[in-house]
């Protein structure tokens, strides 16, 4: 039994980048659909296909530049055991700006930044850069 499903998309993204896999596969949710179309977003992932077939998988596409992968480093911060809130003032800052940190918000999954322009606080996810 998995207790984090979202800390092992996240350290199958952690795994993938260090080897450059091409693709990673993994089970569908809806939530870790929202992270992957972030992370799409921002830059990090080449592609997100989610499929119905074999009880729901999700195919996310790495995405490299000549320095190596987009994804440097990618952390939960709120876990099952510990959960972690921002208040709108006290959103992180991931490397300066330069990173994202993703919040569960509630008016959905968003960026820290686009949390901060929308003035919502909510549970930090993880970061990114």
């Amino acid at each position: 039994m998995m207790t984090d499903p979202i800390a092992d998309m996240l350290t199958r993204l952690r795994n993938a980048a260090a080897v450059r896999k091409q693709e990673v596969v993994l089970p569908l949710s809806r939530v870790k659909f929202e992270i992957a179309k972030i992370l799409e977003k921002e830059g990090y992932l080449a592609g997100v296909e989610s499929s119905e077939a074999h009880h729901g998988q999700l195919k996310l596409k790495m995405r490299y530049t000549e320095d190596g992968a987009a994804i440097r480093d990618i952390q939960r911060i709120s876990k099952p055991g510990r959960r972690v809130y921002a208040a709108k003032s006290d959103l992180p800052r991931v490397l300066n700006d330069q990173g994202i940190a993703v919040i569960s918000t509630s008016s959905g999954l968003m960026t820290n930044k686009e949390a901060r322009k929308r003035g919502l606080g909510g549970e930090v996810v993880c970061e990114v850069y």
